[in-house]
């Protein structure tokens, strides 16, 4: 099986954001990571050319990575992920009102997120993530909603130590 055949990496989670994404990928070959990412950011990129008439490049620079050694790392990278689209959050309280249900209908709705398919989200998206990069971390909604809300108070107890820049 060739590399243009081959799955190449296993999704666990995504973020797209207004100028950036996060993806925490499973590689599935050797070099299946930077396989994948140089597909998809060639395929936007030419893409976005075409879509808007213009050339040349669209990316800063090469994509960044970081290899995931323990569980600690990999929740807080889940974490990390889905709770990114916060930044677009125009309320300046959001750290003092941390159980207010409108944080996590925010959250839910954000539709360039996986979040909404681990929360039970029937959607097409759906399709193209795979749990299997989190052994039984969460195994019920409320159990995910709490880890999330556990890492969001951890992000306003150290927000001085710049955790979430």
């Amino acid at each position: 099986m060739s590399m243009r055949e081959a799955l190449l990496v296993r999704i666990g989670a995504y973020c797209l954001m207004p100028n950036h994404f996060h993806l925490l990928l499973t590689p599935q070959v050797e070099g299946g990571i930077s396989a994948f990412m140089h597909k998809v950011c060639t395929a936007y990129s030419m893409y976005f050319n075409r879509r808007y008439n213009r050339t040349g490049t669209l990316l800063e620079g090469p994509f960044k990575s970081s290899w995931v050694d323990n569980d600690t790392y990999l929740k807080y990278l889940y974490a990390y992920i889905h709770l990114n689209p916060l930044k677009l959050w125009q309320r300046e309280d959001l750290d003092t009102e941390i159980a207010d249900a409108d944080i996590l209908e925010f959250l839910k709705s954000y539709t360039y997120s996986s979040l909404p398919d681990y929360l039970q989200a029937s959607r097409p998206e759906n399709k193209i993530i795979d749990p299997t990069p989190f052994p039984g971390y969460f195994t019920t909604v409320a159990g995910q909603v709490k880890e999330l809300k556990g890492w969001l108070l951890l992000r306003a107890d150290e927000a001085d130590q710049d955790l979430w820049k």
